[in-house]
């Protein structure tokens, strides 16, 4: 590269300290979106708790869900970033406006005949996914995904508004609009929840989904083409940067979608356990997904525009991704470690007072707690895992992660399938609890996932990570926190879920804030602070 081409270090060291505050942005926006999502799930138990219908819905779900993720959030953005981000740091901005317009339109002509393809294999669909679905569980999953796929092409197509935006360093907006599409839900729920049966508020809530989603696309148009002003939808297949896009495409499908696929394959198991498993299982990945979208997510979508950035010489680029990737494994390990902790010990109390009440029962928090504990195993490996493959797709490298992917859905499909329907009889429990095997399976080969990534970008980058003293300190902060919040748990038996969430998890935050800032992590400063001018009012 020539010494134009060199990123000048004021510039540098404002973009590095750029990063915490658009990871605030992305944390903010999917909080939001996440707090609606809870809302959502809530009015779910309330009115479909874990019955036959509740299943059909989570299952059908599950299929045009998958297509949104693999096609919009994960491959796209992992594929398209990149190669625009990197044009708008050079100045190219007609050439990325092009770039946009050709991806805007391939994206919407291969949306239309997917969702045309999959409405019309529905049945076929719904067997891949829940092969235990029968009579009318299944007769209702073929309807709903009928009426659900067409919602899923809005929201691939809304998926390439988010990479624009992001691109543009536009952060809120993007991540903020799933509101509406949560909002479309929970308005059908409270409207026809208490007048129609639950095969009927199935129907209707996957209507509403589609309206959501349509107006979650519409929301972000008017911002995209004011940071695009010279983009047109036109299939430009001759663009060279349009083909690197393509061409990265295929890759990223399987490698940046990998958790979408370890959801199908343990979706289909738990379809294979006693009825209202499927559903459960539904509950607990809506918590399960808060720390890994609020952290892992935030941190990994704010990166990756400024890794795809960075210019000069090799060294320098090496240097630059090693110092944003270990600050970002910083700030995730802060705030995922103390979230897997809480799912092992606080996990019915968090599950009670979000989602016990209506048809959602004692028994069903329970084994959404066993779940969670489950899912605890893999948390911070998923996470992390998650930056480390935006860093491969910020060197344009989507091969190695596609690798490491296919390893780990190997390894959740044999594990998970003989932790689900095997281990229980062999431990000589209940069948019931095995939908709590297939999370702990999933978060065993995410390890195995994370640390062949580790290596493969150690092998390129030099070495990165933290420090083994660092997470064991956040651990021991993390588990005397947890510790005292579960003597107060035992406390609180026969108070209203919902205060007894407060009165343990507020304690178990003050507890982890205090512990870690005397251990010296600065992390904990900021949201002191807050919390000393809140007190003081």
């Amino acid at each position: 590269m020539s010494a134009a081409d060199v990123t000048p270090k004021a510039e540098s060291d404002a973009a590095r300290a750029s990063g915490g505050g658009a990871a605030l942005l992305v944390f903010l926006g999917i909080f939001l979106s996440k707090v609606a999502g809870l809302v959502r799930q809530k009015a779910m138990a309330h009115f479909l708790g874990s019955s036959v219908a509740a299943d059909a819905f989570n299952a059908a779900f599950r299929i045009p869900n998958f297509l949104q993720n693999m096609f919009g959030e994960g491959a796209l953005s992992a594929s398209f970033i990149p190669v625009y981000a990197g044009l708008l740091a050079r100045g190219e901005n007609e050439e990325a406006d092009q770039v946009a317009g050709a991806v805007g339109a391939l994206l919407a002509l291969v949306s239309a005949v997917l969702v045309g393809i999959g409405v019309a294999t529905a049945p076929s669909l719904v067997w891949a996914i829940a092969p235990g679905f029968q009579g009318e569980t299944a007769v209702l999953a073929v309807d709903l995904v009928r009426i659900l796929f067409p919602g899923a092409g809005l929201l691939v197509v809304s998926a390439w508004c988010l990479g624009i935006l992001n691109s543009h360093r536009k952060f809120l907006l993007s991540y903020t609009a799933p509101v509406i599409w949560n909002v479309a839900m929970i308005a059908a729920l409270l409207a026809f929840g208490a007048r129609e049966s639950t095969e009927a508020l199935a129907r209707t809530l996957a209507i509403a989904s589609v309206v959501g989603s349509a107006l979650q696309f519409l929301v972000q148009v008017p911002p995209v083409l004011r940071f695009a002003p010279r983009l047109r939808p036109a299939l430009a297949l001759g663009n060279v940067h349009v083909q690197s896009v393509v061409r990265n495409f295929g890759p990223a499908f399987v490698g940046r979608g990998v958790m979408q696929i370890s959801s199908y394959i343990d979706a289909m198991l738990a379809s294979l356990l006693p009825s209202g498993s499927v559903a459960l299982f539904g509950y607990s990945q809506a918590l399960y997904l808060l720390p890994v979208s609020l952290f892992g997510s935030a941190v990994s979508a704010s990166e990756l525009p400024a890794m795809s950035s960075a210019t000069g010489t090799d060294a320098e680029i090496a240097a630059w991704l090693r110092s944003r990737l270990d600050g970002g494994l910083r700030r995730i390990a802060y705030f995922v470690i103390p979230s897997a902790v809480v799912f092992v010990l606080l996990g019915d109390t968090v599950t009670a007072a979000l989602f016990q009440s209506g048809q959602f029962q004692h028994d069903d928090t329970l084994r959404v707690w066993a779940t969670l504990a489950g899912s605890s195993v893999g948390l911070l490996a998923q996470t992390w895992g998650r930056l480390y493959s935006s860093t491969f797709y910020a060197l344009g490298d989507t091969k190695t992660p596609l690798r490491t992917a296919m390893i780990r859905v190997a390894l959740t499909g044999g594990l998970g399938w003989w932790m689900a329907t095997r281990l229980p009889g062999v431990l000589g429990i209940d069948a019931t609890w095995g939908i709590a095997g297939l999370t702990a399976s999933a978060g065993m080969a995410g390890w195995v996932e994370y640390t062949l990534l580790k290596h493969f970008l150690d092998r390129r980058l030099g070495r990165t990570g933290l420090p083994g003293g660092t997470v064991a300190r956040l651990w021991v902060a993390a588990g005397l926190s947890g510790a005292l919040a579960f003597g107060l748990k035992w406390l609180c038996v026969g108070l209203h879920p919902v205060v007894a969430a407060m009165l343990v998890l507020a304690p178990f935050g003050v507890a982890y804030l205090g512990v870690t800032r005397a251990m010296g992590f600065l992390e904990a400063d900021p949201i002191l602070r807050r919390l000393g001018r809140r007190l003081g009012r």
